[in-house]
């Protein structure tokens, strides 16, 4: 963890240097656009849903990023992706410095993401929708790839003796839920069902698992893939009085206790704090120094797994709202 800060201590540094620590050069006073970058904006439009305990982890590391950076950060979130285009056109109009956006229906914000790049805007994907980043012109893509990430969950459910899982799928068309439970599907040996809930409802979702587990007991796993479906599937198996082994995918401080209780396996990590905060740490040094990071490659945030021998620890963090 202390290795984790000093990496996010020196990459705000490094945004800071070319305005603090070094002496102007030969008529650096006389560009104008220099002066202009002193009062960035990055607009930050995720699909993530009201009140979603994941979202407000990347919203908390986007406006940490730029109270350390000095530069001006703006959220907002639509599950709807018409309604999420919308946001990207409107930060687009307003000429921000950088766009951070996250694509959990590549199709349906492709347009207004393009549209961001041709108006001349840096664009950086997170979180979703990682496969299109590089053809839709973003410069880099920050989060984990969600089909690998699946294959190492379905692998670590198989050495647990799992053979019959069912994945909930919390978003419908959330193509990275999809792929995380299409990659466990593929490691699993196994067979394994997705069970479609909404994560709006929680206690339908609840409903929704228990009945699937009364009505096939021969499920000995459930994949949730958020941290309050996984509060609700811990629920659902004890009103089912099923043995079904539960893992889930990302963190909140519910999670991180049942994981010290036994009552879940692991959980997979993606470190959505780092999804928002490096994000603005990359287009701040693009504005100030022109600087572009990942080579059109991904940076990955995970998959990291928390598993009952480094729960406490980690639950230290989450507790504040980091992890």
């Amino acid at each position: 963890m202390k290795s984790e800060r000093r990496y996010l201590a020196l990459l705000a540094m490094l945004a800071l240097g070319c305005t603090g620590c070094s002496a102007p050069g030969p008529g650096a006073h006389d560009e104008p656009a220099a002066a202009a970058k002193e009062h960035l904006t990055i607009a930050v439009v995720t699909h993530g849903s009201p009140g979603d305990p994941f979202w407000s982890v990347v919203k908390r590391g986007a406006e940490q990023a730029g109270k350390d950076l000095g530069v001006r950060v703006t959220y907002e979130n639509a599950p709807n992706p018409v309604q999420q285009s919308q946001l990207i056109d409107s930060a687009v109009a307003s000429h921000d410095d950088g766009l951070v956006v996250s694509m959990a229906n590549p199709d349906g914000v492709k347009a207004a993401v393009e549209q961001a790049v041709r108006s001349g805007m840096p664009v950086i994907t997170i979180n979703s929708g990682g496969e299109y980043s590089q053809a839709f012109g973003a410069e880099t893509h920050v989060g984990q790839s969600e089909y690998i990430a699946g294959q190492a969950t379905g692998g670590k459910l198989r050495q647990a003796g799992v053979r019959n899982l069912i994945c909930v799928i919390h978003e419908a068309g959330n193509i990275g839920l999809e792929n995380r439970c299409k990659g466990a599907a593929d490691t699993l040996d196994g067979k394994m069902t997705n069970l479609q809930v909404d994560v709006a409802n929680i206690a339908d979702a609840q409903n929704v698992i228990r009945s699937k587990l009364i009505a096939d007991p021969s499920v000995d796993g459930v994949l949730a893939l958020n941290p309050a479906v996984a509060v609700a599937a811990s629920h659902a198996i004890d009103k089912a009085r099923s043995r079904a082994k539960l893992a889930t995918f990302d963190l909140s401080p519910d999670v991180l206790r049942l994981i010290e209780k036994g009552k879940v396996l692991f959980a997979v990590d993606q470190q959505p704090y780092l999804q928002g905060y490096l994000p603005v740490v990359f287009l701040t040094l693009h504005a100030r120094n022109g600087n572009v990071v990942g080579g059109g490659r991904p940076v990955y945030s995970g998959p990291n797994f928390v598993t009952r021998a480094n729960a406490a620890k980690v639950e230290q963090f989450a507790s504040r709202g980091t992890r």
